[in-house]
């Protein structure tokens, strides 16, 4: 007598998205077809075009606007509220572009992820490309990060460099990184949302079974030695 599999019901994860801008970071999430439901997209901003580009998608959005609270502690309650209103797993950062206030980081341990364009510790806060090239640094790059109170200084989940080219803009520069912060977004959502990766109890991410290359990323080339 041949008995059909029980069936292994998987809690899909929920998460809520927070944008400031034109939000192509949350579209590269909305395009990865992630193994979670997006709750909703909120946004401190009310002409935030990525609010547009979340509806189109089917996706609830909100409107916390920072210039309605007279400080951070009572902008940053309100948008708890918001965000616990659909109870998600993870909160994530997709170009949101307030810094949270300690009580609000606590609130959500290990719960609110980040992307950052420069390759961390290096270059946290603003500016990132137009100082990594006064510097002169040969490769640049970008971060998915846990969020503590510590601003750009969360456990870091995976990064991609590139090289700086030697006519490179602040522009360019940002042009090439953005690339691979659609790239590496994903990745990391999906891997959390797959319960790949943990934390350790000094704070470090740890991965399950994910393989890394060990290739090494030099710039500029080097010449091979002639005979």
């Amino acid at each position: 007598m041949n008995h059909k599999p029980e069936s292994v019901n998987v809690a899909i994860k929920s998460i809520v998205i927070l944008i400031s801008g034109h939000g192509s970071n949350m579209r590269a999430l909305l395009e990865a077809d992630l193994p979670c439901k997006i709750a909703a997209v909120i946004s401190n901003r009310a002409d935030a075009p990525g609010l547009e580009i979340a509806k189109q998608y089917g996706i609830a959005t909100k409107v916390v606007a920072h210039r309605n609270y007279p400080d951070r502690e009572s902008f940053d309650a309100e948008l708890a509220l918001c965000i616990d209103s659909y109870r998600p797993d993870l909160i994530v950062l997709a170009g949101f572009m307030r810094i949270l206030t300690p009580q609000f980081v606590a609130r959500y341990q290990n719960k609110l992820i980040n992307i950052h364009p420069s390759l961390l510790p290096a270059y946290s806060g603003l500016s990132t490309h137009a100082r990594a090239l006064q510097d002169g640094v040969k490769i640049h790059g970008c971060t998915v990060h846990f969020v503590t109170s510590d601003v750009d200084h969360g456990p870091i989940i995976i990064q991609a460099a590139v090289p700086v080219l030697m006519d490179d803009t602040p522009a360019t520069l940002a042009a090439r990184v953005l690339d691979q912060e659609h790239r590496i977004f994903p990745q990391a959502i999906r891997w959390l949302c797959n319960d790949e990766i943990s934390l350790s109890t000094e704070g470090k991410v740890q991965m399950k079974c994910l393989e890394q290359s060990g290739c090494p990323l030099i710039s500029p080339k080097m010449e091979l030695a002639h005979a």
